[in-house]
């Protein structure tokens, strides 16, 4: 986590500092599952299971995350058996540790939940979408709806297409009419794509590395 942080950070530095100039609002980072589960644990004192939650979060992938900032989930687990007063303190240090790292609070604090192009021809998530709810229900479909994403056989919500950035059904890179996949398997034994599109969504060119 902290590496892909890293990268990002320096991918915008350097995208930013490229004649003529873009503007900051032109790169959006997506909020994606393990993010979701980052910032929970920050808040797992208020949990009403912690010990719980934090077991599920560190199933879901957050044991990688917690770990990436130098928590030790056995130390989570024994704060939440102590009470909120230990959680807090547990997660004010993990807090403490996420703003000793330049940038990556105020990335974390900049990501959203999707991004559109301004004509609401191309819409981006993160790993899915729940095509039988409007944008605004969607909630976490974002990141948990995976499976439904290739359920998509029409434009949703006046969007012509919906990328993607995260299969986790691991498919590969996938070109469909209204949807498109940019996901080759990086950090799963595969290679990390990079797509160019249209305006209208077509494709125009990609990358593997």
């Amino acid at each position: 986590m902290r590496e892909t942080v890293e990268e990002l950070l320096a991918f915008r530095s350097a995208f930013l500092a490229l004649p003529p100039y873009a503007d900051p609002d032109d790169i959006v980072a997506l909020r994606g599952s393990q993010e979701e589960i980052w910032q929970k644990i920050l808040q797992l004192q208020f949990a009403q299971n912690p010990s719980e939650v934090l077991q599920w979060m560190l199933s879901h992938g957050g044991d990688a995350t917690l770990r990436a900032y130098g928590g030790v989930p056995e130390l989570g687990f024994e704060c939440a058996g102590e009470g909120a007063l230990a959680l807090t303190h547990w997660t004010n240090e993990l807090r403490d540790r996420l703003r000793s790292l330049p940038g990556h609070e105020s990335l974390f604090n900049s990501l959203r939940r999707a991004a559109m192009t301004e004509d609401r021809a191309l819409l981006f998530v993160n790993t899915g979408i729940d095509a039988s709810r409007t944008l605004d229900e969607q909630t976490d479909s974002f990141w948990w709806a995976g499976r439904s994403f290739k359920a998509v056989e029409h434009p949703f919500d006046g969007f012509q297409r919906i990328v993607r950035g995260f299969d986790p059904e691991h498919g590969g890179f996938e070109e469909r009419r209204h949807t498109i996949t940019v996901d080759s398997g990086c950090g799963f034994g595969g290679k990390l794509t990079a797509a160019c599109l249209s305006s209208d969504g077509e494709l125009l060119d990609r990358l593997d590395f």
